[in-house]
């Protein structure tokens, strides 16, 4: 079958996103947003050459898919046979606008590419802002709560104390989950309680802090990890193999329901924040340990405290408070 000029491109776009190492993640989201793209843009619009396609044509696809609603056009026909999207609850429903701007991020990201490596002598992204977002408040998880969802990892079998140790650590550390599960035991330094973070979104390599109470925890666990594997992996599978993300997100959700708790792992990772920040922590030494490239991204991302947590936070820092007048 013929592959018309931008079906090539993309191509070989994600053959670039493999070179650089790109994660899974990242790269099946491009491939996914460009191939629908790319087929709205032959089936609408008659555009088969990237150098055709213009900033109304964007303008056009995001009103496009806000019209058409969730799940409407797939990227393989045969795929509707498999999955039926037409029986999802939220088929039709509206796509919302942080996943527009999603699509807007991951349609300039490419064409940026195509930019750079001259085969456009004009980006048509170049004036296409994304669409204003209300931002959503991060949901906390409480002390309560968060003792509630230990108690729900049977501790004496292998699975659920490794399970109950890596929810610890996600919520003393803040790291990413991808990050915690690549960890091998030797990354451990007990003596400063820091781990060295090597498999990295930014692929930079951070340390990472925990507390004594998780170092107590470590070291019990890392005994009992040795009487039912052989592996220097430090969350491993009874099988000895590294365990994937899916399978621990899987895990968790199952464990939150139980107690009435929806929660998955980077909402650990929020918390974490929250609470560094809750506890007098600063933002240039909470982006330093969250990996993040600068203190901005930091700000945008974590800073959305409460009122009440403000007010908290107010009375253990206001300074006629801590003088002696």
């Amino acid at each position: 079958m013929r592959l018309t000029e931008l079906e090539f491109y993309l191509e070989d776009f994600l053959i670039y996103c493999q070179s650089r190492e790109l994660s899974i993640k990242t790269t099946s989201s491009y491939e996914q947003t460009l191939k629908l793209f790319i087929l709205y843009l032959k089936n609408e619009q008659e555009i088969e050459e990237p150098s055709k396609v213009k900033a109304g044509h964007i303008r056009q696809y995001v009103k496009y898919v806000q019209e058409r609603g969730k799940y409407t056009v797939v990227g393989n026909e045969k795929s509707r046979k498999i999955n039926w999207p037409e029986h999802r609850t939220d088929y039709q429903k509206k796509v919302s606008n942080i996943t527009i701007n999603n699509y807007i991020r991951n349609i300039k990201v490419f064409f940026n590419w195509l930019y750079t490596e001259g085969e456009i002598r004009k980006n048509p992204l170049e004036s296409i802002k994304q669409i204003k977002t209300e931002r959503r408040q991060k949901a906390a998880i409480t002390e309560k709560e968060f003792r509630d969802l230990l108690e729900q990892f049977d501790y004496t079998k292998f699975h659920g104390y490794r399970n109950k140790i890596i929810v610890m650590l996600l919520q003393d550390t803040g790291m990413r989950i991808g990050e915690c599960l690549a960890l091998k035991a030797d990354d451990i330094e007990f003596k400063h309680r820091m781990i060295l973070v090597t498999k990295t979104k930014g692929r930079k390599e951070r340390y990472v802090y925990f507390s004594q109470r998780v170092q107590r925890e470590l070291k019990h666990y890392l005994k009992f990890k040795d009487r039912y594997t052989s592996t220097e992996i430090l969350f491993p599978t009874t099988r000895n193999t590294e365990m994937s993300v899916h399978s621990f997100e899987k895990q968790l959700t199952k464990a939150g329901k139980q107690i009435g708790l929806s929660v998955h792992p980077h909402q650990l990772r929020n918390n974490f924040a929250r609470q560094f920040l809750m506890n007098g922590g600063d933002l240039y030494t909470l982006s330093r340990i969250l990996g993040h490239s600068s203190v901005t991204i930091t700000e945008a991302a974590y800073l959305d405290l409460t009122r009440e947590e403000i007010a908290k936070k107010y009375q253990n820092h206001s300074p006629l408070s801590n003088w002696k007048i």
